[in-house]
Protein backbone atom coordinates (compact mmCIF):
# COMPACT_ATOMS: atom_id res chain seq x y z
CA UNK A 1 0.00 0.00 0.00
CA UNK A 2 3.02 2.03 1.08
CA UNK A 3 4.05 2.07 -2.89
CA UNK A 4 0.87 2.89 -4.19
CA UNK A 5 0.60 5.75 -2.29
CA UNK A 6 3.94 7.30 -3.33
CA UNK A 7 2.70 6.45 -7.29
CA UNK A 8 -0.66 8.32 -6.76
CA UNK A 9 0.46 11.34 -4.13
CA UNK A 10 -3.44 12.40 -4.64
CA UNK A 11 -4.89 9.67 -2.86
CA UNK A 12 -5.14 10.41 0.84
CA UNK A 13 -6.12 7.26 3.53
CA UNK A 14 -7.86 9.72 6.36
CA UNK A 15 -10.24 12.24 6.00
CA UNK A 16 -9.81 16.15 6.21
CA UNK A 17 -12.04 18.75 6.82
CA UNK A 18 -12.24 21.25 3.96
CA UNK A 19 -10.16 24.10 4.73
CA UNK A 20 -12.02 27.51 5.10
CA UNK A 21 -12.80 29.95 2.42
CA UNK A 22 -13.04 33.23 1.79
CA UNK A 23 -16.68 33.13 2.85
CA UNK A 24 -16.57 31.72 6.13
CA UNK A 25 -14.69 35.17 6.81
CA UNK A 26 -17.42 37.57 5.41
CA UNK A 27 -20.25 38.64 6.93
CA UNK A 28 -23.72 36.56 5.45
CA UNK A 29 -24.87 39.05 2.62
CA UNK A 30 -28.25 39.81 1.83
CA UNK A 31 -30.13 37.17 -0.77
CA UNK A 32 -30.06 38.27 -4.31
CA UNK A 33 -32.37 40.11 -5.45
CA UNK A 34 -34.61 39.66 -8.26
CA UNK A 35 -34.50 41.60 -11.92
CA UNK A 36 -37.36 43.16 -11.51
CA UNK A 37 -36.15 44.35 -7.79
CA UNK A 38 -33.11 45.67 -9.20
CA UNK A 39 -35.13 47.73 -12.01
CA UNK A 40 -37.44 49.02 -9.13
CA UNK A 41 -34.18 50.09 -7.32
CA UNK A 42 -33.08 51.78 -10.36
CA UNK A 43 -36.07 53.51 -11.22
CA UNK A 44 -36.73 54.91 -7.57
CA UNK A 45 -32.64 56.21 -7.62
CA UNK A 46 -33.64 58.16 -11.05
CA UNK A 47 -36.52 59.22 -9.71
CA UNK A 48 -34.80 61.01 -6.50
CA UNK A 49 -32.29 62.28 -8.38
CA UNK A 50 -35.06 63.71 -10.96
CA UNK A 51 -36.19 65.32 -7.95
CA UNK A 52 -32.98 66.66 -6.31
CA UNK A 53 -32.35 68.26 -10.02
CA UNK A 54 -36.29 69.87 -9.77
CA UNK A 55 -35.55 70.89 -6.17
CA UNK A 56 -31.97 72.32 -7.45
CA UNK A 57 -33.66 74.28 -10.17
CA UNK A 58 -36.65 75.96 -8.34
CA UNK A 59 -33.94 77.13 -5.33
CA UNK A 60 -31.08 77.75 -6.56
CA UNK A 61 -30.71 79.97 -3.14
CA UNK A 62 -30.60 76.88 -0.72
CA UNK A 63 -27.65 75.52 -2.96
CA UNK A 64 -25.38 78.73 -3.32
CA UNK A 65 -22.37 77.96 -1.45
CA UNK A 66 -21.22 80.10 2.13
CA UNK A 67 -18.75 82.78 1.07
CA UNK A 68 -15.67 82.62 3.99
CA UNK A 69 -15.31 85.69 5.94
CA UNK A 70 -11.64 87.00 4.38
CA UNK A 71 -10.96 88.14 7.79
CA UNK A 72 -11.32 84.71 9.41
CA UNK A 73 -9.86 83.21 6.72
CA UNK A 74 -6.68 86.09 7.09
CA UNK A 75 -6.53 85.41 10.74
CA UNK A 76 -6.29 81.86 10.15
CA UNK A 77 -3.81 81.75 8.07
CA UNK A 78 -1.54 84.05 10.11
CA UNK A 79 -2.10 81.59 13.10
CA UNK A 80 -0.85 78.93 11.50
CA UNK A 81 2.05 80.72 9.74
CA UNK A 82 4.75 78.26 10.88
CA UNK A 83 7.39 80.87 9.35
CA UNK A 84 6.78 83.60 11.88
CA UNK A 85 9.26 84.12 14.54
CA UNK A 86 9.05 86.96 17.84
CA UNK A 87 9.28 90.43 16.70
CA UNK A 88 8.14 89.72 12.78
CA UNK A 89 5.33 92.72 11.69
CA UNK A 90 2.37 92.21 10.30
CA UNK A 91 -0.35 94.29 8.50
CA UNK A 92 -3.90 93.95 8.69
CA UNK A 93 -6.93 95.84 8.29
CA UNK A 94 -6.83 96.69 11.77
CA UNK A 95 -2.90 97.69 11.65
CA UNK A 96 0.43 96.91 12.34
CA UNK A 97 1.39 93.91 14.61
CA UNK A 98 4.22 93.01 16.03
CA UNK A 99 4.38 88.92 16.86
CA UNK A 100 5.32 88.41 20.31
CA UNK A 101 4.96 85.01 20.49
CA UNK A 102 7.33 81.95 20.84
CA UNK A 103 7.66 79.48 18.57
CA UNK A 104 7.58 76.62 20.51
CA UNK A 105 4.44 77.24 21.45
CA UNK A 106 0.92 77.82 19.91
CA UNK A 107 0.45 81.41 18.34
CA UNK A 108 -2.75 83.42 20.31
CA UNK A 109 -4.59 86.32 19.15
CA UNK A 110 -2.91 87.94 22.37
CA UNK A 111 0.65 87.14 20.48
CA UNK A 112 0.26 89.90 18.51
CA UNK A 113 0.42 93.63 19.87
CA UNK A 114 -0.32 96.82 17.94
CA UNK A 115 2.48 98.50 16.26
CA UNK A 116 1.34 102.15 17.65
CA UNK A 117 -1.58 100.83 19.79
CA UNK A 118 -3.53 104.75 19.88
CA UNK A 119 -4.14 104.48 15.82
CA UNK A 120 -5.67 101.23 16.53
CA UNK A 121 -9.22 101.83 16.49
Amino acid sequence: MLGLSLACPSLCLAQTEPEPSINDYLPPSEPEITRDEWRQRIEDARRRAKEVSRERREHPELYKPIPEDPDLVASERLLNDDSLQRGDIVATKKGMFVYQGRSEQPRRDHDFVPVNPKSVR
